[in-house]
Parts: C-alpha cells; sequence; structure tokens
C-alpha cells in the first residue's frame, strides 16, 4: 500500500549542531503513528513501543530548512526517511540565542503530496552552536550513565523491560547527574554555557523518548546523538569504529579548540572507546568519568586498564558526588 493513503505526515527535526560558518541538521520523515508519551499501562505502553520500532518512514521526499534570516536550505530524506543538511554559510552566530541554540523551521517541499501534513506543515527544529568563550564541551553517554537501563543484565533483559514497559516519564535519572551535569554546563565561571552532547547506541526510534527524559528529569539541553535501527542490525566487521565513537570524533573535528570532557560507564565498552579517543587527542581530552555498574568482572577490568592509563585524568565512579568533588578540585566546575 502507498504511504500516501497511511497516516497523517509529520517531520521529527534532531537537536544537532554546528559553528559560526557550518550549518548541520538531521532528522526524518515520517507517518504520524500518534504515539502519545504520556500513556501508562502494559497494553498502552507495549503499543507505543511497537509503533516506535515500526515506524512508517516517508522516503524520497524534499525538505526545506528556514533560517531566521529567511534562508532556505534544501534536502531529501532517503530509503529510511533519514534527512541530514550540511552547508557552508556565514554569520550563523548572530542567529542564536543566549545558550547557543539557532531555531529555524522544517518542512515538506513536495506540492504533489495531497496528504494531511501535521502542524500546517510546519516543524521546529534546533541546532546548537557553542560560543568561542566556552571552556570545553562534554560528551556523555545516556544508557547506565545517567539512565538505568540494566545494560550490564543477562541477555539484556533488564534493557528491553525498562524500554517497553515503562514510560518516559516513569524512569528516574541515576542520582545527582542532573546536578552535575549543570555543574559542568555553568563551567568554572557558574556563568557559562559549556555544551553538553548525549551519545547513545540506541536507535533514533527512541529520541523523542530520550528527550522527553531528559527534559522531564531537567538536564540541560543538549543534542542527542543515535544511530539508526537499520545500522544496529548490520555485522560488525574487524576495522569498523562503533557510531559512539564516531560521534565523539566528529565532535572533536568540528570544534577542534575545544576541550572534552566524556562521561560513561564501566558495563560496556566505554572505556575502551574514551582511551582510544584521548591516545589520538591527550591534549583535547581533560577527563574520563565511568559511572561503577553492578558486575564484578566488568569493574575489575576496567579497574585493570584504568591503572595503568596515564595520558588523561580518568575516574571510577560510585557516585555523582565523587565526580563533582574531582571536577572541582581540578577546576572544571565553581567551587
Amino acid at each position: 500500500m502507498s504511504w500516501l493513503k497511511k497516516d497523517p505526515l509529520q517531520i521529527i527535526a534532531f537537536q544537532s549542531y554546528g559553528t559560526d560558518t557550518h550549518f548541520y541538521l538531521r532528522g526524518r520523515t515520517l507517518q504520524d503513528e500518534s504515539i502519545d508519551l504520556d500513556q501508562q499501562g502494559f497494553f498502552r505502553l507495549l503499543i507505543n513501543s511497537w509503533k516506535r520500532l515500526e515506524s512508517d518512514e516517508v522516503k524520497h521526499v524534499g525538505i526545506n530548512i528556514k533560517l531566521p534570516n529567511g534562508k532556505i536550505l534544501k534536502a531529501e530524506s532517503d530509503d529510511h526517511g533519514y534527512f541530514k543538511v550540511e552547508a557552508t554559510l556565514k554569520g550563523l552566530k548572530d542567529l542564536v540565542n543566549v545558550e547557543g541554540w539557532l531555531a529555524c523551521e522544517v518542512s515538506y517541499n513536495n506540492t504533489n503530496i495531497k496528504r494531511n501534513i501535521q502542524n500546517n506543515n510546519s516543524f521546529p527544529a534546533e541546532i546548537l552552536i557553542p560560543s568561542i568563550k566556552t571552556e570545553f564541551g562534554v560528551a556523555s553517554d545516556i544508557d547506565d550513565t545517567i539512565l538505568h537501563t540494566g545494560v550490564v543484565s543477562t541477555l539484556k533483559w533488564r534493557v528491553l523491560y525498562n524500554t517497553i514497559f515503562k514510560s518516559a516519564k516513569m524512569r528516574l535519572p541515576l542520582e545527582g547527574t542532573a546536578e552535575f551535569y549543570h555543574l559542568l554546563h555553568r563551567g568554572k565561571s557558574g556563568k557559562n554555557a559549556n555544551p553538553i552532547f548525549y551519545v547513545s547506541h540506541s536507535p533514533w526510534n527512541l529520541y523523542r523518548y530520550l528527550e522527553l527524559f531528559l527534559r522531564q528529569n531537567n538536564f540541560p539541553k543538549g543534542p542527542i546523538l543515535l544511530r539508526s535501527f537499520s545500522d544496529m542490525l548490520k555485522k560488525k566487521t574487524p576495522n569498523k569504529k562503533p557510531q559512539k565513537q564516531k560521534e565523539i570524533l566528529n565532535l572533536l573535528k568540528t570544534y577542534p579548540d575545544l576541550p572534552f570532557i566524556l562521561i560513561g560507564d564501566s558495563g560496556e565498552h566505554d572505556v575502551d572507546i574514551y582511551i582510544e579517543i584521548a591516545a589520538q587527542f591527550p591534549d583535547r581530552i581533560k577527563a574520563i568519568y565511568l559511572r561503577s555498574v553492578k558486575h564484578k568482572k566488568k569493574i575489575l577490568r576496567v579497574k585493570g586498564l584504568l591503572e595503568s592509563y596515564k595520558t588523561t585524568p580518568a575516574l571510577l565512579v560510585e557516585s555523582s558526588a565523587q565526580a563533582i568533588a574531582h571536577a572541582r578540585e581540578n577546576g572544571f566546575i565553581e567551587r
């Protein structure tokens, strides 16, 4: 059946990032599946989870991106409904708010679409353009770093249960993480706007779920960088870097004069990824924080790696209070 006979259309623009001269925005064209993120109850949550994973994309349609100064950029969605816009422009920093966010408008530009389009064919989008006065950036994992998911559980059953049968508003952050991130965001002066980037191996299908979780729990606003569901199913090749690593390397490339703090957990491969990144950019990584998870073998492995690691300050922490104390001692946040 053609997508022209199905649900109304929408565009989800992912919060992205750029510079004064580089515009970069990602998003997805989808049919509106009427996912209510506030719903509770076993069957309603199950239905919502199915809708998120079984998204009906709108393929190969034209997209307009209108900037505050009236300039219009164009893009086209791919086989999975994803679109990406990159452009070299001038004076983008003049269009941002005090926190560095540039607001723009995304719409379908295909005049042949004879379908109802949500929001009168006008969808909000934002990209973050950090000020040149920022002290550092933060790249943080999400799963078991700020949100308990159970990624180290047997067959990852807790990940599935928490994602499918708990709404974003039911999920609780790990204690003290929002406070820690706000301190990093404000920096040593207490008045800064250091950028926070949330990087995860979760699929883009969970973008709005994670965005609501971060907003609901008062985390600093920042781009959420995920991966496509199809990439998760591809067979890994020995030389292929994890998507999380690629995203962080792209951040370092985009902001060549900005040092970074990397935050993750001891449950998966964050320690390997972060150590390898620090080896490439020893003068750019100010610190590595790894939250300890309840898995003895994984903790012992991480401790063993960190004992011989001297490139940059690296800390395995049991609580946010430990990370906050270390950040104060090292002058990352105000005393």
